[in-house]
């Protein structure tokens, strides 16, 4: 098994990486807030912002077999410092919404795909401020513009008192070294101001916006489909499909998944039965999952365990917040 990091409450690659004018004019050199949403441009480790095709091919070269295999997962052990809403009563608080997912562009001919392993769902690597190497499970969202990958606020940046992380690269449907569609590199990180901030764990979520890449040069939902997304659905959902990349199955080298109900955790948080634990953090939680052609709806993303490894797991309730997240992901995205 990995080693793990204590942080949070927690084949042969074709690359052809693309990043279109407008993308480099709309990346951001500096932190920005905006209705209680946090973003900053995408970098590599020592401090270069990634918005021109060289700096996005460096980053994917950096990203070598032996490093993928050597970054650690994340810990999803409930953080000491995190805070959440002192507000025990399941509170939506808007109408429910709805993002259809959408199928990729190009024809998916991997025939190697297996029951519950969906080409949406990756791993995704960054370096720390530390300069050591992490990983952490996310999946593509279906949008406009289609350059949105969805993860845990912990898998972007390390929480009150901490930083972004660097080097972000996303590798949909990883299994046992393989990269079936090449790699994604992010230009632009946005998380919840108040995980940011203050580490809250109500407020766990992260989207990255990605340069074009992978094997055809294309936007990651163009190349590999993105799930929906819903909102404001209800703390109590009858069947919930989690993916992930545990290192506690399979050593966080294949997709594993489990299925439950959800139930409110307590303060702005969701719960369900799962025994994945370290390396699942930002892992899609789907309503109606469809394992013929890999795609649902996302409705939370993997956060914490109290105690890793008992079975259970909590994400953020998707209310308003995932929406205003989302709107400000897709507003800052190119075309």
């Amino acid at each position: 098994m990995k080693s793990t990091l204590r942080w949070t409450a927690t084949a042969s690659l074709t690359l052809a990486l693309v990043l279109t004018g407008s993308a480099a004019a709309q990346a951001k050199p500096t932190t920005a807030e905006r209705n209680g949403n946090t973003t900053t441009v995408a970098r590599t480790s020592d401090g270069r912002a990634i918005t021109n095709e060289a700096t996005a091919r460096e980053v994917a070269a950096f990203w070598t077999p032996e490093r993928m295999a050597g970054a650690v997962d994340l810990d999803i052990a409930r953080r000491a410092n995190a805070t959440e809403s002192s507000d025990r009563v399941a509170r939506p608080n808007g109408p429910a919404g709805t993002v259809a997912p959408v199928k990729p562009r190009v024809a998916n001919d991997d025939v190697s795909i297996q029951l519950n392993e969906s080409a949406v769902v990756g791993k995704v690597y960054f370096t720390t401020p530390g300069g050591g190497t992490a990983s952490c499970s996310a999946s593509a969202v279906a949008s406009g513009k289609r350059r949105l990958v969805m993860t845990a606020g912990h898998c972007v940046h390390q929480g009150r008192g901490g930083q972004w992380y660097s080097n972000w690269q996303f590798v949909p449907r990883y299994r046992n070294g393989a990269r079936p569609f090449g790699t994604f590199v992010a230009y632009q990180l946005t998380a919840r101001t108040a995980w940011v901030n203050n580490s809250s764990l109500d407020e766990d979520m992260g989207i990255a916006i990605m340069h074009n890449g992978g094997n055809w040069g294309l936007k990651v939902v163009e190349t590999v489909g993105g799930h929906g997304m819903r909102w404001n659905w209800g703390y109590n959902v009858s069947l919930m499909t989690a993916l992930g990349y545990p290192s506690n199955l399979g050593g966080g080298e294949s997709q594993y998944y489990c299925q439950s109900g959800t139930w409110h955790a307590g303060g702005q948080q969701i719960r369900m039965w799962c025994n994945m634990t370290y390396g699942s953090s930002g892992g899609p939680w789907l309503q109606e999952y469809n394992d013929q052609n890999g795609l649902g709806y996302i409705n939370s993303v993997v956060s914490h365990g109290d105690n890793p490894g008992n079975g259970q797991f909590d994400g953020p309730y998707f209310d308003n917040d995932i929406k205003s997240l989302y709107d400000f992901a897709e507003g800052l995205s190119p075309a």
